[in-house]
C-alpha cells in the first residue's frame, strides 16, 4: 500500500491477469517466467486491509482444525494446490479479463471445503439476520458452509451473464472449495486428533463477526 500510485502497475506486474494466459495460448509474447510465478504470487497479495483481515479470519477459524487432521507439510501443500486449482477455475471463466486477480480467497475456500468434509456436524456461531433484527445461533458446519457455497455458486453463475461485476473471483472461491472437498480425504492423516473448540474461548459477541 505505500507504493501509492505505483501499486495497480506492481499489482499487474506481479499478479494473474487472465488475458495473459489467453494471448499466450494464441502463440503472442507474453513472458513465461511470469505466467509461472504469478499463481503462486497471487495467492498473497490483497486488495486492501479490508480484504487481509477478511481472509485472515476465515484461514483462523477454520485453518487450524483442518492443519491438525492433515499435518503440518501436508497442510502446507494442500492450501497451495487449493489457491493454484482456484486461480486455473479463475482464468478458465474468465479468459480475456484483463483485471488482476489477487487474494487467498481461492485456497482458503478450499481450507472451507477441506473443513465441511472432515467436521460436518461441528457448530458454528452465526450472526442470522431475522427480518431486522440479528441473532446468533450455532450452525451445523454442513449448513453453515453449504450456504455460504449456495452463495459463491449463485453468484459465480450470474457473474458468467454479467462479466467483471462486483470485483470478486467467484469461481476461484467455488474452484478452491470443490479441491478441498476433493483432496481432503486424501490428505487427512489416519492418527487420532482432537478438534479445536472456538466457540467458547471468546464472548458470544465474536459471534458478529459471521
Amino acid at each position: 500500500m505505500a507504493l501509492g500510485h505505483r501499486l495497480d502497475e506492481f499489482i499487474r506486474l506481479v499478479a494473474v491477469v487472465p488475458v495473459e494466459y489467453t494471448a499466450f495460448w494464441r502463440g503472442e509474447p507474453v513472458p513465461t517466467l511470469k505466467l509461472l510465478v504469478a499463481p503462486f504470487v497471487t495467492m498473497f497479495l490483497h486488495g486492501g486491509w479490508a480484504h487481509l483481515l477478511g481472509n485472515m479470519w476465515f484461514l483462523f477459524l477454520f485453518g487450524d482444525n483442518v492443519e491438525d487432521a492433515m499435518g503440518h507439510g501436508r497442510y502446507f501443500v494442500f492450501y497451495i494446490v487449493c489457491g493454484l486449482v482456484a486461480t486455473v477455475a479463475h482464468i478458465i471463466t474468465n479468459p480475456h479479463s484483463p483485471i488482476p486477480v489477487v487474494g487467498a480467497s481461492g485456497a482458503i475456500s478450499g481450507v472451507v471445503g477441506a473443513y465441511l468434509v472432515m467436521f460436518p456436524t461441528a457448530r458454528i456461531l452465526t450472526l442470522v439476520p431475522i427480518l431486522f433484527f440479528f441473532d446468533i445461533v450455532l450452525l451445523p458446519a454442513l449448513v453453515f458452509i453449504g450456504l455460504w457455497f449456495l452463495f459463491q455458486l449463485s453468484s459465480g453463475l450470474f457473474s458468467l451473464l454479467v462479466p467483471n461485476i462486483g470485483g470478486v473471483a467467484w469461481w476461484a472461491h467455488i474452484g478452491g472449495f470443490v479441491a478441498g472437498v476433493v483432496l481432503a480425504p486424501l490428505l487427512r492423516e489416519r492418527r487420532p486428533y482432537r478438534l479445536r473448540v472456538r466457540i467458547h474461548r471468546y464472548p458470544r459477541s465474536w459471534g458478529g463477526y459471521f
